[in-house]
């Protein structure tokens, strides 16, 4: 068995892990930092929306010796509005000019094609009015809106409503730290952007909902024992599905790493860079926030409940008592209703109590 291999099975029989609930205000506090730096990015840069919501046109050159900069200055110089230019794969030049209309178009199509000495029948243009690129914007936000009540419909009854709540505030920070990345770093928002930025909340939800049902599994009758909190319960849940998430979310985040720096970078494909930058961002803010977001947070919901509160003030009860007579609350054999509530995690490489196996009780058959 591969080293991760075992760490994970180490992980699942809670003999090893790390304290995610016990520190979850240190990870709170930073997903806190980073989402106010991303919303004053927001607010300070603002988002670089393309033309595809501002309206305007494309120009598309056949193979030319002009530089980029040089283009961009050509065609601010004819257009009289600031030009973006990116180099293609084959040589030519896509040349994009906000606020032109089709007389516009039509005479700095034909400034382009003596600045950069190219046949002008060559010259592709493309003219996209901003009508269109609004009616996108409204769907994308009707989209999402619905994404969210199904999400959290749907989670308030498969699990419960404080998993639901958990669950919409960790796709909340997901969004908002990828709208602040593409702020912060300028890049050009495109209806591929609002497909990656949709199809993230997939991902985003796929790991949460796997920590989830697990933690759903083990709290089973977890009133009915007095070993284990909620919390320690939801701790090894988080550590039993580690390894899982980690593997799941880099299988994911290499094809994708590979349309940004390669696709994007290398190949020059502006639509890959639009769709790819929202991916790679979101999935890796998804899994973060699976782990050090949402299942903390139904922790917290969680022990508010006067069940919960009882139960744990049962089980520190116990546990000082036990620890007055010099004996361990932690191995009582005749607590039968404890088996899957396994001991949480502590800090990584620290040994515990191996856990007694799913749904059977030691000595029973």
């Amino acid at each position: 068995m591969s080293r991760l291999g075992t760490i994970g099975a180490r992980l699942y029989r809670g003999e090893v892990g790390y304290d995610f609930i016990g520190k979850r205000k240190i990870w709170y506090g930073v997903s806190i930092l980073i989402t106010i730096t991303a919303i004053v990015g927001l607010v300070v840069s603002g988002l670089n929306m393309g033309i595809e919501f501002k309206g305007g046109a494309v120009f598309t050159t056949p193979k030319t010796s002009a530089t980029v900069a040089e283009a961009e200055d050509l065609a601010t110089e004819a257009s009289g509005h600031q030009a973006i230019v990116q180099k293609l794969g084959n040589g030519g030049l896509r040349i994009q000019i906000t606020e032109v209309d089709t007389a516009k178009s039509d005479q700095i199509k034909e400034q382009l094609s003596k600045d950069l000495e190219v046949p002008a029948e060559k010259i592709a243009a493309d003219l996209v009015g901003p009508s269109w690129g609004e009616q996108i914007a409204n769907k994308a936000w009707t989209g999402l809106g619905i994404f969210m009540v199904l999400v959290v419909i749907y989670l308030a009854i498969a699990f419960e409503w404080r998993m639901a709540v958990a669950a919409l505030v960790a796709l909340i920070h997901d969004i908002t730290i990828t709208v602040g990345i593409y702020a912060l770093v300028g890049f050009e928002v495109t209806p591929g952007t609002v497909i990656g930025l949709l199809t993230i909340l997939g991902y985003s939800l796929y790991d949460t909902v796997v920590v989830f049902d697990s933690l759903k599994e083990s709290t089973v009758d977890i009133t009915k024992q007095t070993r284990w909190t909620y919390s320690e319960i939801a701790n090894r849940s988080i550590n039993g599905t580690l390894v899982r998430s980690i593997n799941t979310t880099v299988v994911a985040l290499l094809p994708v790493a590979g349309l940004l720096f390669i696709g994007g970078g290398v190949l020059g494909a502006g639509m890959l860079n639009d769709i790819s930058l929202s991916l790679f961002v979101g999935l890796a803010a998804g899994a973060y926030s699976s782990i050090f977001i949402a299942t903390p947070l139904v922790a917290d919901l969680k022990e508010r409940d006067p069940q919960m509160k009882a139960l744990k003030k049962r089980i520190l009860a116990k546990r000082a008592a036990a620890a007055a007579k010099g004996e361990s609350a932690e191995g009582d054999p005749s607590d039968d209703s404890a088996q899957d509530a396994a001991p949480a995690a502590a800090v990584v490489g620290q040994r515990q109590q191996p856990p007694r196996g799913h749904g059977r009780t030691p000595g029973k058959r």
